[in-house]
């Protein structure tokens, strides 16, 4: 489907008709394993994606009765825009939530979660236990939605590929016990979708980073959703990327036409392999190839 060629609204315009939801059964299942098996952890960690901080959480899906500490790990602050992970960083630092901003692919970054999760931890038990010993060990469950980075983060820690990140999101399907070390336990589950995404908006961010699969969300469909955005906010790493001479005044179909030709994306008998196209582009955005982006910022309430 050459969704730049035949419709007459864009992607942003079409969201109106377009809900997202992806929520298959076995995830269910997974949120009902996860309220079980809190009881069996010290600290609960969530990985969301720095790119939409917001649209990628799903606390109050895994809310329970349960007091455990509560950490939420912002990870892939290296494919973010730098200054929008500052606003982020002030809006949850108002909001008073246990949370830090990593880099998973850094090894120094994510044992600073280790460290940030035995401080709340530490303070927990003492609010709890005040006379209490202090305790060295600590089981940890982490969460997230697919293709936040938490198998990335436990490999790090493990130093092995102790959690096989799946190539589709939403493919593991099982929960796990990693041991890090002999102070240190991993409850690692499946990624979980919340039931019903809301916002259509935050549908659209799900899919161009790959929390949802493309076949949710096809490649024509979230391609010319994030072209779009990017001529908005005029991305230098796009315009870099594809060798524009400039973004102003573009449209969806000058933009795709180009990206076409400067990728040699024909078919034969003429004319641009626009799914050819998007499936260029969506894959040079997820590997970081088209700058630091972020979708959306803080809700101003």
């Amino acid at each position: 489907m050459a969704m730049a060629k035949k419709t007459k609204k864009t992607g942003i315009e079409e969201l109106e008709y377009y809900r997202i939801n992806w929520f298959p059964g076995h995830m269910n299942k997974a949120i009902k394993e996860i309220k079980s098996n809190i009881k069996m952890v010290d600290i609960v960690l969530e990985v969301r994606d720095a790119r939409s901080p917001l649209a990628s959480g799903n606390k109050e899906n895994y809310a329970t009765n349960s007091d455990k500490p509560y950490l939420i790990v912002i990870n892939k602050t290296n494919m973010a825009d730098p200054a929008t992970v500052k606003l982020w960083d002030e809006w949850f630092k108002k909001k008073e939530e246990s949370y830090i901003f990593v880099n998973a692919l850094d090894k120094t970054s994510v044992k600073s979660i280790v460290k940030r999760a035995k401080d709340i931890l530490h303070a927990h038990r003492l609010k709890s236990n005040p006379d209490g010993v202090t305790k060295t060990k600590m089981k940890m469950m982490i969460l997230g939605l697919p293709n936040t980075g938490k198998s990335t983060i436990i490999n790090r820690l493990a130093n092995r590929d102790a959690s096989k990140a799946a190539a589709k999101p939403g493919q593991t399907k099982g929960q796990l016990w990693v041991k890090v070390d002999k102070e240190l336990d991993l409850l690692d589950t499946p990624g979980v979708m919340p039931p019903r995404i809301d916002k259509e908006l935050h549908g659209m961010w799900l899919s161009v980073i790959h929390a949802i699969p493309d076949h949710i969300v096809t490649p024509d469909f979230s391609a010319c959703f994030l072209i779009e955005h990017l001529l908005r906010i005029k991305a230098a790493g796009f315009k870099d990327q594809y060798k524009f001479e400039t973004l102003d005044g573009l449209d969806l179909i000058q933009a795709c036409d180009h990206i076409g030709k400067i990728r040699g994306c024909l078919r034969p008998g003429g004319g641009y392999d626009y799914d050819h196209i998007y499936k260029i582009v969506l894959n040079d955005f997820r590997k970081g190839l088209l700058g630091k982006i972020s979708f959306g910022v803080p809700p101003k309430r």
